[in-house]
């Protein structure tokens, strides 16, 4: 694709992505980010929030560790449909309308899993709220990705992305402080309030334009971005000149799974699941196990296994935020391989040590797994780039699939390495994983830092 400087720019699609390459971050952008990323916020909630609940259930409804990791892994396996299903239908029916049915589906579950009376009840919930979280995250990558211009992107995405992270650590708080004195339920209840983000998802904000200019929508997407460019013009900001980008697509292209495995995408795709299903099995696995381990393993008090899994996940937002103002500088794969590599260290660490005691876990995981999470909140940015429009949020969904896949594994590998060799061996496990992430992003990941969408995926 060539670049064309000083190019009359009209209500073509290549005028009006060069438009929006030169767009700033205005109030309408921060007003979209706050509301999806409340979305997002609550997914990272309701996806850890079981991991709260179950110390207590595990003793309540006297479940074996098998029975727990079956617990954990159905959300999951939720997740992984619905990353799936709603990636392809955000490709037909828009950004929007897709985020506005994920949203309700996990906000309605959570009101059910309130009501659950046994381990099946609860995995049953767990599978359906699962398909409205795994459906958000990926959808809503997309949706912000595509508005924003290559030279901001990675900071301005990661900044929302770290809003999931922040989901996690409101569900350690939630956790730690009302679990004690109001039970599991209150895990729950808390998930319900996503609903209420439905109307101005619906009414507010507007549809992505890239998505509309794949779909032939040009007037409709020329009028979001006059939208945007009124409001930077009008509080007395400058817009830059228009680069315009030639040979960008106005008809309607319709994309599929299949385009995921032709020409320059079958290796991206390859690459991205390695490094989804590598960060998410270590991650997922220790974020969710950990508080019952502490509880079941060194016989800690629930109050205090709690506070670990709140430490962990405190830890590893700040280390996020460092990811996020310096990953365009970076740039993406150099990030990632020295992340693995990084983490590596202390997993090894505890397997050579023992992990005797609960505070080596508590430093030596949480090092590895704040390291590891800056690979894993910003795949979604990674992806994004990797894919054009008209496979964007498919692209994500299905990668994304990965990592629900190795979200099971995580839980399901602990349980059975914890029954047959202890919790040493778990590390041991996780560091070989990080060792494979960091081998194939190396040998394959693409640079995307500072590139045009269009231009990066054609």
């Amino acid at each position: 694709m060539t670049i064309k400087e000083n190019a009359d720019v009209d209500g073509s699609a290549a005028g009006i992505v060069a438009r929006l390459e030169r767009l700033p971050v205005s109030r309408p952008l921060l007003w979209a980010r706050v509301v999806v990323g409340s979305a997002t916020f609550f997914d990272g909630y309701t996806t850890l929030a079981i991991a709260y609940a179950m110390p207590v259930l595990a003793k309540l409804w006297h479940l074996p560790p098998s029975k727990v990791g079956l617990v954990i892994s159905s959300g999951y396996l939720g997740q992984l449909i619905g990353a799936l299903f709603f990636g392809w239908l955000a490709e037909r029916i828009g950004r929007l309308r897709t985020l506005t049915i994920t949203v309700s589906i996990f906000a309605v579950m959570s009101i059910a899993c309130i009501f659950s009376w046994n381990a099946a009840s609860l995995i049953a919930f767990r599978f359906i709220q699962g398909i409205g979280t795994g459906g958000e995250v990926p959808v809503a990558s997309a949706y912000v990705n595509e508005f924003v211009g290559a030279r901001s992107r990675g900071r301005f995405f990661l900044l929302y992305e770290l809003l999931f992270l922040v989901g996690l650590v409101f569900a350690g708080l939630i956790g730690f402080e009302l679990v004690p004195r109001y039970g599991w339920q209150m895990m729950f209840w808390i998930g319900v309030l996503p609903v209420m983000l439905t109307v101005p998802l619906r009414f507010f904000l507007p549809e992505s334009p890239r998505w509309l200019l794949t779909h032939g929508r040009i007037p409709q997407a020329e009028a979001v971005i006059r939208r945007l460019e009124n409001d930077v013009t009008q509080r007395g900001g400058m817009l830059e000149p228009p680069v315009v980008a030639k040979g960008i697509v106005t008809s309607f292209e319709r994309g599929s799974w299949r385009d995921l495995f032709s020409g320059i995408y079958r290796k991206r795709t390859l690459t991205l699941w390695s490094l989804w299903f590598c960060s998410y099995l270590i991650n997922n696995g220790l974020a969710t196990w950990l508080p019952t381990l502490y509880r079941t393993v060194f016989d800690m008090s629930l109050r205090d296994s709690l506070l670990y899994g709140l430490i962990m996940t405190t830890v590893a937002v700040a280390v996020s935020f460092i990811c996020a103002v310096s990953i365009d500088k970076v740039g993406r794969r150099p990030w990632y391989i020295g992340a693995f590599a990084l983490a590596v260290i202390p997993l090894l660490t505890l397997w050579f040590i023992g992990a005797s005691t609960a505070m080596q876990v508590l430093v030596f995981a949480t090092c590895a797994y704040a390291i590891i999470q800056t690979v894993t909140y910003s795949l979604y940015l990674y992806s994004a780039e990797l894919y054009p429009t008209r496979m964007r949020a498919v692209g994500a969904g299905i990668g994304s699939a990965w990592l629900r896949a190795g979200s099971m594994a995580g839980p399901a590998l602990i349980g059975f390495v914890v029954a047959e060799s202890g919790i040493r061996m778990v590390f041991a496990s996780f560091a070989v994983v990080a060792v494979v992430g960091a081998v194939v992003c190396a040998l394959f990941a693409t640079e995307s830092k500072g590139r045009v969408l269009e231009e990066l995926s054609p």
